[in-house]
């Protein structure tokens, strides 16, 4: 519409052009052969823009309905896959409670056995030490026992089992 409201303007400007300037556009060309010359010339260039358009519409409609019937495809792909989705979603959420569950039980026994091996050190550390204790005292008791057989063996050089009351009664 813009296109022949501009035709119209050129084809009036050559025509008023024409009739002011007779000397010039006498001399050098027919006017009404200009104006059918530019007429001619605009239909050519609106014809290869109508063909351009056209083109680019089949193009455009085309992609329309290649992509109409991809996004059919993809909308019934996704509706199949809805619900094994939404079973996946549950059993992932089933999981996740069984997982915190497993965690939480996992975390009481782990408090359990770090008490349980707080005490069996405590009891350890007792057992060492009343061993400890004990040994020292053993020790000294053995030591002492030494020092006593060491003391009798001394003092009994001519012990009873050497004496002749000893030999009678080996009889």
């Amino acid at each position: 519409m813009a296109r022949l409201a501009m035709a119209l303007l050129l084809v009036a400007l050559a025509v008023s052009g024409a009739s002011a300037g007779s000397s010039e556009a006498e001399t050098n060309a027919n006017p009404i052969r200009k104006v059918v010359t530019l007429l001619q010339a605009m239909q050519k260039k609106v014809t290869e823009e109508g063909e351009r358009e056209k083109e680019l519409f089949d193009k455009f409609m085309c992609y329309c309905k290649g992509g109409q019937s991809d996004l059919g495809a993809a909308i019934s792909a996704a509706e199949s896959k809805v619900p094994a989705v939404g079973s996946d979603i549950e059993t992932s959420e089933a999981q996740l409670v069984q997982t915190k569950e497993d965690l939480k039980q996992a975390q009481t026994d782990r408090a359990a056995a770090k008490e349980s091996m707080a005490e069996a050190a405590a009891l350890r550390e007792k057992e060492a030490a009343s061993f400890a204790a004990a040994k020292s005292e053993l020790d000294t008791n053995i030591a002492a026992i030494k020092k006593a057989v060491t003391a009798l063996e001394k003092g009994m050089s001519g012990g009873f089992l050497q004496t002749d009351a000893a030999q009678v009664l080996l009889k």
